[in-house]
């Protein structure tokens, strides 16, 4: 895609990729129905899966892209690059990323399930640190157990959330607020929409499960922006 004026073109690529994430993330997620001995779900928090976070076009009433918000005023960025571990100290997160790519029908593949310690992030999105809404998601459970998200929807506001990157720096998140959103209402602007700085959301799903649809009634996101960067 190329945008309109110079140096413009990959925010917006990454704008209309982060809201195209959520148009599907909110419908899709992978069976968990438990298999023969293995536990219903996680006692608490409330059990979640990591969502399929496929990518589709555009549709009227989501997040659209447009223009970049200004610059906020001595917000730290960093400089593109690839994310390799994700380290949330305060819910023993100690995980490696895996690329996510599209599959031929335009959805985003999601992270192996047969790996219970592995975050995914969309590769053609922003990259965590740098300005913009980088988009991370990872299994909570699945039918072998509990996953790296099982206490995502624990976090609190100043938690810190940490994302080592193979330039050898480390973007130092702080959160802002986790929330919980009704699958078929996100806020596809507030979640997926591009920001001023650098952002980050962590997603899965969470809430009540349907047995029936296969599926959890609910997102969990988390909110964080880039507080600060140190050396690996």
């Amino acid at each position: 895609m190329v945008g309109p004026v110079p140096g413009t073109a990959r925010l917006l690529r990454a704008g209309m990729g982060a809201a195209a994430v959520g148009l599907l993330l909110i419908y899709n997620s992978p069976d968990t129905t438990p298999t023969a001995g293995a536990p219903a779900g996680p006692a608490a928090p409330p059990a979640a899966i990591a969502p399929v976070a496929p990518v589709a076009p555009v549709v009227p009433g989501a997040a659209k892209p447009g223009p970049a918000p200004a610059a906020a005023a001595g917000a730290p960025t960093l400089k593109q690059s690839t994310p390799t571990r994700l380290r949330i100290p305060q819910i023993a997160v100690d995980a490696p990323f895996t690329e996510l790519t599209l599959n031929a029908t335009g959805q985003l593949n999601a992270p192996p399930p047969n790996d219970t310690n592995l975050v995914g992030w969309y590769k053609d999105g922003v990259t965590p640190g740098e300005r913009g809404n980088a988009v991370v998601v990872g299994h909570v459970d699945t039918t072998t157990g509990p996953a790296v998200f099982l206490l995502l929807s624990m976090l609190r506001p100043g938690n810190k959330v940490e994302v080592a990157r193979a330039d050898g720096t480390v973007a130092v998140f702080s959160v802002d607020s986790v929330e919980t959103f009704a699958k078929n209402a996100i806020p596809d602007q507030k979640v997926y929409g591009e920001t001023p700085d650098a952002q980050l959301r962590l997603i899965t799903c969470g809430g009540m499960y349907d047995k029936q649809k296969r599926d959890y009634l609910d997102n969990v996101v988390v909110f964080a922006h880039l507080e600060s960067s140190k050396k690996a």
